[in-house]
């Protein structure tokens, strides 16, 4: 199921096979879909990202916030990690910063399926928004980095280190 991408969260990168590896919910879940993209609250000359987990009710899609359950927050960091490691090493390779013909980035293997986490060619907005995406990612590496730099001494602190 495709995401909206017509309502005010404008979806960059996203993840819409969300539901095939949503922890205890795998395969049936709700949450169709992750997104990284341009949040709805921005105001003239500043955007911010936001992530968002998309629910369908079996009728329409949710506007409902939820509380996110820990592996729901995980994924999302994996996500978000996923997206700025594309941006800093991948996306230059392109001029619109991503390939239109095959606009997926990668499949994260989880739970015994993968997420895939690809460009978002369905937003009719895709080439300014990556622009835009990219430009808000730059503005908050040192936001970004210190959080990612305190993450990964924590997963070293519990025994995830890398492979």
């Amino acid at each position: 199921m495709k995401i909206p991408t017509n309502l005010k969260h404008k979806p960059v990168i996203v993840a819409e096979d969300y539901e095939h590896i949503d922890g205890r919910s795998a395969y049936h879940s709700d949450a169709k879909g992750l997104s990284l993209g341009l949040a709805q609250w921005n105001d003239r000359g500043k955007v911010d990202i936001s992530a968002k987990v998309w629910r369908y009710t079996g009728e329409k899609w949710s506007r409902q916030s939820e509380e996110l359950p820990l592996h729901r927050v995980i994924d999302l960091a994996i996500l978000a990690c996923r997206a700025r490691l594309y941006f800093r090493e991948e996306a230059y390779r392109y001029p619109k910063g991503y390939d239109p013909e095959h606009p997926c980035i990668d499949r994260v293997g989880l739970q015994g399926d993968a997420m895939t986490v690809e460009v978002c060619t369905g937003n009719d907005h895709i080439d300014e928004d990556m622009k835009l995406f990219q430009d808000a990612l730059a503005r908050d590496d040192e936001l970004l980095g210190e959080r990612l730099s305190v993450l990964a001494r924590l997963l070293g602190q519990m025994g995830y280190h890398a492979y």
